[in-house]
Protein backbone atom coordinates (compact mmCIF):
# COMPACT_ATOMS: atom_id res chain seq x y z
CA UNK A 1 0.00 0.00 0.00
CA UNK A 2 1.53 3.46 -0.92
CA UNK A 3 0.57 6.64 1.06
CA UNK A 4 1.80 9.97 0.92
CA UNK A 5 1.52 13.32 2.79
CA UNK A 6 1.77 17.08 2.67
CA UNK A 7 3.08 18.85 5.89
CA UNK A 8 1.37 22.33 6.13
CA UNK A 9 3.82 24.80 7.12
CA UNK A 10 6.70 22.46 6.59
CA UNK A 11 10.02 24.94 6.73
CA UNK A 12 8.80 26.12 9.86
CA UNK A 13 9.43 22.70 11.64
CA UNK A 14 12.97 22.68 11.08
CA UNK A 15 15.64 23.14 13.25
CA UNK A 16 18.70 25.07 12.88
CA UNK A 17 21.70 23.72 13.38
CA UNK A 18 23.77 27.46 13.78
CA UNK A 19 22.61 30.84 15.28
CA UNK A 20 20.58 32.44 12.85
CA UNK A 21 19.64 36.75 13.65
CA UNK A 22 17.38 38.40 11.83
CA UNK A 23 16.54 42.42 12.05
CA UNK A 24 13.10 43.35 13.79
CA UNK A 25 10.62 43.13 10.32
CA UNK A 26 9.02 46.68 9.39
CA UNK A 27 5.59 46.95 11.30
CA UNK A 28 6.78 45.19 14.48
CA UNK A 29 9.78 47.78 15.54
CA UNK A 30 9.99 48.46 18.99
CA UNK A 31 9.97 52.04 19.76
CA UNK A 32 13.36 53.28 20.86
CA UNK A 33 15.19 49.78 20.26
CA UNK A 34 15.59 50.05 16.19
CA UNK A 35 18.84 48.04 16.57
CA UNK A 36 17.30 44.93 18.31
CA UNK A 37 17.83 41.69 16.44
CA UNK A 38 16.69 38.68 17.33
CA UNK A 39 17.56 35.14 17.44
CA UNK A 40 15.56 32.13 15.94
CA UNK A 41 15.23 29.07 17.12
CA UNK A 42 13.61 27.18 14.12
CA UNK A 43 13.62 28.16 10.27
CA UNK A 44 11.47 30.63 9.10
CA UNK A 45 10.06 30.43 4.93
CA UNK A 46 12.68 32.06 2.52
CA UNK A 47 15.11 31.29 5.02
CA UNK A 48 18.50 29.61 2.75
CA UNK A 49 18.36 26.73 5.61
CA UNK A 50 15.05 25.72 5.82
CA UNK A 51 14.88 23.32 3.02
CA UNK A 52 17.74 21.43 4.67
CA UNK A 53 16.84 21.71 8.01
CA UNK A 54 13.29 20.66 7.41
CA UNK A 55 14.86 17.43 5.52
CA UNK A 56 17.03 16.58 8.47
CA UNK A 57 14.40 16.58 11.05
CA UNK A 58 11.73 14.46 8.69
CA UNK A 59 14.49 12.33 7.78
CA UNK A 60 15.34 11.38 11.32
CA UNK A 61 11.73 11.02 12.06
CA UNK A 62 10.90 8.75 9.50
CA UNK A 63 13.93 6.75 10.52
CA UNK A 64 12.93 6.61 14.06
CA UNK A 65 9.94 5.13 13.32
CA UNK A 66 11.95 2.09 10.86
CA UNK A 67 11.27 3.54 7.54
CA UNK A 68 14.24 3.45 5.16
CA UNK A 69 15.14 5.63 2.36
CA UNK A 70 14.98 4.97 -0.53
CA UNK A 71 19.25 4.78 -2.21
CA UNK A 72 17.31 6.01 -5.55
CA UNK A 73 15.13 8.57 -4.30
CA UNK A 74 15.91 10.41 -1.60
CA UNK A 75 12.14 11.51 -1.35
CA UNK A 76 10.64 7.99 -0.80
CA UNK A 77 10.63 6.01 2.37
CA UNK A 78 9.37 2.23 2.90
CA UNK A 79 8.91 0.47 6.06
CA UNK A 80 8.07 -3.32 6.14
CA UNK A 81 8.32 -5.98 2.87
CA UNK A 82 5.88 -7.31 1.20
CA UNK A 83 2.41 -7.24 2.47
CA UNK A 84 3.58 -6.19 6.17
Amino acid sequence: MVHHMDVKSAFLNGELEEEVYVAQPPGFVIEGQEAKVYRLDKALYGLRQAPRAWNNKLDLTLKKLMFRQSPLEHGLYARGEGNE
